[in-house]
């Protein structure tokens, strides 16, 4: 089939070809517009009255390879409407084909928009150059800036929570619209007050889905009185197994007593390992003093003015969330301790050798692991006793809340040892096991019996947040919504931050976030 090809169709539709001038940087087209007439901009009465001629030199899309210049001729008319105030005027062209004192034809400008949302200014001006489109990096954002539009649909179920202009420093509020997983606005800092002004421009929203966090809710709550606020369901299932984190280590006196390690011999230690004990021994100094305050009714605000030490240290010590020995993290060497045992049962006792032997099984670390292993060893053997080294807290509570049939023998002995020695803790893992799994099957009519039963074991503190905000979580655990499509869309945002360097202000970062959707 032949296909009819016109030198017209090169240029914006309206437009009319004149001439075309190739030259040693690009392709110059002469255009006028195909139109005999025009319309005043003021009063909107057409005229064919031609009073003069200028040429205006815009840019247009790039032509194989080369850039395409426009040289449009356009006419002046004269108005001729007797009671209109303005007497010439020049022709427009239309939004559509050249706006306004644009430099770029429409098509041009959408391009450059789009290169502004998917790249930012710099490398969209880079790519831009390949492309032979002559924009800069500061035109890019200009027109990001300036095509952006606010979010425009009726808001029903929106998901809020707070992301990092800069972490640690300043925080920003994002608010998503759930039902068509778009971003809505960014707003500049996660204050109630803030929040509370945003909801309460919107009164038609029914549904806040939020995470455990006060403010939103006490935003909401304020705001919306009637909106139904759901909590996140990843966050229920987080600060439950948060919560029996801390009575881990709430237990870890406990726990040393029974797996035996209550006492430990500092002739057995490493240097690593002393050095950590005596640091050890300085914190016990400082927990006892500062127990001794909070013995005596002392509140908190006042410990930390009489001790100097900062305030999350304080209610971490009151709260019994400070007592590991050793900062105890995963061994490189434990794939390879078996076979560590069986060199030593056959008479290897120098660690370089043990280093070298065990570096043809895959071990990939240096000699000094190795040569602390062989030193504990030996000292041990000397010594005629184990040292027994009680895990961290959270490995504790791993290897707890793990099958049996996933542990190494040695931790399933911890465990028998823990669980046996530790009942309350045992209780609590219970209670977090059922709090899972009233997630998981949405059985909230347990959920009373349940907080009952948290409030008098080790995760009372939880136990009782959740009484707080059972409402809340009873919608989390009924209703179909969560945050999770508000957490990917500050993944989203943070790619678009970094993108820029973290340089972007927060008009600029809704725009490409908003208008890339």
């Amino acid at each position: 089939m032949a296909f009819r090809f016109q030198i017209s169709s090169l240029v914006p539709r309206g437009l009319v070809v004149e001439s075309i001038d190739e030259e040693c940087d690009g392709i110059t087209v002469t255009t006028h517009a195909q139109a005999p007439s025009a319309a005043c901009p003021l009063c909107g009465s057409d005229s064919r009255r031609v009073h003069s001629r200028y040429l205006r030199q815009v840019a247009d899309l790039p032509c194989v390879g080369r850039k395409v210049r426009l040289r449009v001729v356009v006419r002046r008319f004269v108005c001729e409407a007797p009671l209109c105030a303005r007497r010439i005027f020049a022709e427009r062209f239309g939004e559509n084909i050249l706006a306004s004192r644009s430099r770029r034809t429409a098509r041009l400008e959408c391009v450059v928009h789009h290169l502004g949302l998917a790249l930012g200014g710099r490398p969209g001006a880079g790519f831009a150059k390949r492309l032979m489109l002559p924009v800069s990096n500061d035109t890019l954002l200009r027109v990001v800036r300036r095509r952006a539009s606010p979010y425009s649909k009726t808001l029903k179920v929106v998901g809020v929570d707070d992301w990092a202009l800069r972490r640690n420093q300043r925080y920003g509020t994002i608010v998503c619209d759930l039902e068509r997983r778009r971003v809505v606005t960014l707003l500049p800092d996660r204050e109630a007050a803030t929040v509370a002004a945003w909801f309460a421009d919107h009164p038609e929203i029914e549904i806040v889905s939020r995470d455990r966090g006060g403010g939103y809710g006490e935003a909401a709550a304020k705001a919306l009185p009637d909106a139904i606020q759901v909590a996140d369901r990843w966050h229920l299932m987080e600060n439950a197994s948060a919560a029996f984190v801390d009575a881990v280590r709430k237990s870890m006196r406990a726990i040393r007593t029974a797996t035996g390690a209550a006492k430990i011999n500092p002739d057995l230690l490493t240097s690593a390992e002393r050095i950590q004990y005596e640091g050890y021994l300085r914190r016990e100094d400082t927990n006892a003093s500062i127990l001794k305050l909070s013995a005596d009714g002392v509140a908190i605000k006042e410990i930390v003015r009489r001790t100097g030490h900062g305030r999350k240290l304080v209610r971490h010590v009151v709260r019994g969330l400070r007592t590991d020995v050793f900062r105890t993290r995963q061994s490189s060497l434990e794939p390879h301790l078996p076979f560590l045992d069986e060199q030593w049962a056959s008479g290897c006792r120098n660690g370089a050798e043990l280093w070298r032997r065990v570096k043809t099984e895959g071990y990939s670390g240096c000699r000094r692991v190795v040569g602390e292993w062989a030193t504990r060893r030996r000292r041990s053997e000397t010594a005629g006793e184990g040292l027994r080294k009680t895990p961290s807290a959270r490995t504790i509570a791993r290897m707890m809340t793990m099958a049996r049939d996933h542990l190494s023998k040695a931790d399933t002995v911890t465990v028998a040892a823990v669980e046996a020695g530790v009942p309350d803790l045992v209780a609590a893992r219970t209670l977090v096991d059922r709090f899972h799994a009233m997630i998981r099957t949405k059985a909230t009519a347990d959920l009373g019996d349940w907080i009952t039963a948290a409030g008098a074991s080790l995760i009372a503190s939880f136990a009782g947040g959740v009484a707080k905000d059972k409402a809340a979580i009873n919608a989390g655990i009924t209703q179909p919504w969560s945050n999770g499509q508000t957490e990917g869309q500050i993944t989203r945002l943070k790619m678009v931050k970094r993108q820029m360097y973290g340089r972007g202000k927060l008009d600029l970062l809704q725009a490409r976030l908003i208008g890339a959707d």
